[in-house]
């Protein structure tokens, strides 16, 4: 496990936003956002010698359990931002890592994550390998107002649709990205909610891989705030995503 000379228990590091990562309206999509805050926790875990190159000594690797975030505003196109992130708790199998965005002093964003340590030939959960004790916790600072929580998916819903996970789905664990779920389910979003910025914050939760070939089911709540989607396979729910609108 090699431990980069610049490694902090607190990271900040800057973003530019591109047009590759925006709507029609210049603004920063809420996938990309997510790509970005995990991005920035990948950097920070290889900093500090938890990468998925150094968990792979052990057949394993992080993976994402669940998510909130808090948005006041996005940012946009040109726009360069500062995300912050630190581990709030590491313990046996699970962390919980939180990370805000920052418009110059503004803090636009905050999030609150919870990563699972998974073994990537058994498929299943275990206690972290690696030492982490260079990783100062803060169990008192927190990212978002509201803590994640579990999503009520025993709700009054509609199929959407359905499609086949296909390789550009996949990441290196092999499995669907995390981020693609929330794309999944994003396209069948009304447009003005993500276009007017009327998404004060989402959450997901993530129950169960899905893999290449598998054939999924798309469902949303009827109704509107929150709004919740479910993507399915097999009859079971897979992930969940709750929209809490303005």
């Amino acid at each position: 496990m090699a431990i980069s000379k610049d490694f902090t228990s607190i990271l900040k590091k800057d973003w530019e936003i591109t047009f590759l990562q925006c709507y029609p309206n210049g603004y920063l999509k809420y996938t990309d956002l997510c790509n970005i805050l995990q991005l920035t926790a990948g950097v920070h875990a290889e900093l500090g010698g938890l990468s998925f190159t150094d968990m792979q000594q052990h057949q394993q690797a992080w993976v994402l359990s669940r998510m909130r975030v808090e948005i006041k505003r996005l940012p946009k196109w040109r726009d360069v931002v500062t995300v912050k992130t630190w581990i709030n708790s590491l313990e046996n199998s699970r962390s919980i890592r939180c990370l805000e965005m920052y418009d110059g002093d503004e803090k636009i964003v905050g999030c609150e994550t919870f990563w699972a340590v998974f073994n990537t030939e058994t498929r299943r959960p275990e206690n972290l390998a690696l030492a982490h004790d260079h990783f100062e916790k803060y169990p008192n600072d927190k990212a978002t107002e509201i803590q994640f929580s579990k999503i009520d998916t025993n709700i009054d819903k509609i199929p959407v649709t359905n499609k086949t996970v296909l390789l550009s789905d996949l990441d290196i664990v092999n499995h669907a990205n995390s981020v693609k779920y929330l794309e999944w389910c994003l396209d069948y979003a009304e447009p003005r909610l993500l276009l007017n910025q009327q998404l004060k914050s989402f959450e997901m939760n993530y129950l169960k891989e899905v893999s290449l070939n598998e054939t999924i089911s798309i469902e949303k709540s009827i109704a509107q705030n929150p709004q919740i989607f479910t993507v399915n396979s097999s009859e079971k729910t897979c992930f969940a995503l709750q929209l809490n609108c303005k």
